[in-house]
């Protein structure tokens, strides 16, 4: 009974290393309208956090991605070598996920181009997605850019949306001759 024991226990061992575990499916929905990325883990939510995604004309691009690299330290050569730790890298043009410092403007537009987390939930995510596989990882960008931020005309600043209507209220909404009208014989 002792050998048979040892027997099935040597199997169990073996067929083990030969049929490895598969790898989790990682979906990661980055929500620019909210702000907040939500991060799922064989269709259960693990994570729902505050974001920042690309400001006034620097947009983060909107499409589903498969991430092509991990750098778990990386500085920026386009932006004054910033820090950007624990990025998972989801385009040609090098849009990336990771952490900031920046964590007062988290859940806002700050970005550009990339998504920022606070570190502590980046290194959660670099870990995830670098223990189950890039290959098993989609990202997703939904949502709208908050308006101002990613039609590029004039500087964003709060209050300047001419460039969304050509509809000039003062001549042709109700407010037309609105000085005139209010003259009072």
């Amino acid at each position: 009974m002792r050998r048979v024991s040892s027997f099935l226990v040597l199997l169990i061992a073996a067929s083990s290393s030969v049929f490895p575990a598969t790898a989790a499916e990682v979906r990661i929905v980055v929500d620019k309208t909210t702000q907040r990325m939500t991060v799922s883990v064989d269709g259960t939510e693990r994570y729902s956090w505050r974001v920042s995604t690309g400001m006034t004309s620097y947009a983060t691009p909107a499409g589903s991605f498969t991430p092509s690299r991990l750098a778990r330290e990386h500085y920026s050569k386009e932006w004054d070598n910033a820090p950007m730790p624990h990025s998972i890298f989801f385009t040609d043009a090098g849009h990336a996920i990771h952490g900031s410092q920046a964590v007062g403007r988290l859940g806002s537009p700050a970005s550009h181009g990339c998504v920022r987390l606070a570190p502590r939930n980046a290194s959660a995510l670099f870990n995830l997605v670098s223990a189950e596989g890039l290959e098993n990882t989609r990202i997703e960008v939904i949502g709208v850019d908050p308006i101002g931020t990613a039609f590029g005309a004039g500087n964003g600043a709060v209050g300047e949306y001419g460039h969304l209507t050509s509809f000039d209220p003062l001549t042709d909404g109700i407010m037309a001759g609105a000085p005139a009208a209010r003259r009072r014989p």
